[in-house]
C-alpha cells in the first residue's frame, strides 16, 4: 500500500467526468494510509508579475508580502514533496491539458524547490515518487501526434524529476465510450499497487 497519495483532479466537470471517475478508481485500487486532494475544478490563479519577482527573491530575504505571493504556490509544492504517489485526473482539452492544470504546473515548477539549475542542465528534485496519469478524451487518441497533452505532461514531470509515470487512458470516448472506459477499468486494475 502506498503510504501518500496527492490526488489530483483537473476536469472542469465535476458530475459525469470520465478523468474524475478514473482518477478515484486509482485510488481506491492503490490504496494509501492517507490522500491528499486537489481538485483543480477551484481555479488557481493564473502567474502576475508579482508572484515572479518575488519567487526570484532568495526566501531568507522575502518580505511578508512576497511570501504571501508564494504561500499558495509553496503549499501546493509541499503536497507534491509529501507524497509518494501522485494520481492525476486529467482530460484533454482541445488537443492539451486544461488551463487549471497549466496553472498548478506554473505554480509548482519552482527552481529551487522542484528543480535546480546544474553544470549538466536541468535536474529534477521530486525523485522516488510515481504517478498514474488517467487521461481521457473525446476523439483525441492518447500518443498520438495530436495529442500535446500526455507528452508535455511526461515532459514536465520528467522536469521535476518524476520519470515513473504510468498512464490510463479513456481515449476518443467520442467514438465508442464504452469500450474506451471498459479498455481504461481494466487497465487500472492491471496497475501495480
Amino acid at each position: 500500500m502506498t503510504k501518500t497519495i496527492l490526488h489530483i483532479d483537473a476536469s472542469a466537470r465535476r458530475e459525469g467526468s470520465a478523468t474524475r471517475d478514473l482518477s478515484n478508481r486509482i485510488v481506491r485500487h492503490l490504496g494509501a494510509a492517507r490522500i491528499i486532494r486537489r481538485d483543480l475544478a477551484s481555479p488557481l490563479p493564473l502567474l502576475t508579475e508579482n508572484w515572479i519577482n518575488a519567487n526570484f527573491i532568495p526566501a531568507d530575504q522575502r518580505s511578508d508580502a512576497q511570501r504571501k505571493h508564494l504561500a499558495l504556490s509553496d503549499a501546493l509544492v509541499g503536497e507534491l514533496q509529501q507524497a509518494d504517489t501522485i494520481v492525476i485526473g486529467l482530460p484533454i482539452y482541445n488537443f492539451s491539458v486544461p488551463a487549471a492544470f497549466k496553472a498548478w504546473i506554473d505554480l509548482v515548477a519552482r527552481v529551487g524547490l522542484t528543480f535546480s539549475y546544474t553544470e549538466n542542465g536541468p535536474q529534477g528534485l521530486l525523485t522516488d515518487k510515481r504517478v498514474v496519469l488517467a487521461i481521457a478524451s473525446g476523439g483525441t487518441a492518447v500518443g498520438s501526434e495530436i495529442d500535446f497533452a500526455t507528452n508535455y505532461v511526461r515532459h514536465v514531470l520528467g522536469f521535476i524529476g518524476i520519470t515513473n509515470v504510468d498512464v490510463v487512458a479513456a481515449d476518443k470516448m467520442a467514438l465508442d465510450a464504452e469500450a474506451a472506459l471498459s479498455n481504461a477499468h481494466k487497465a487500472v486494475n492491471e496497475l501495480a499497487a
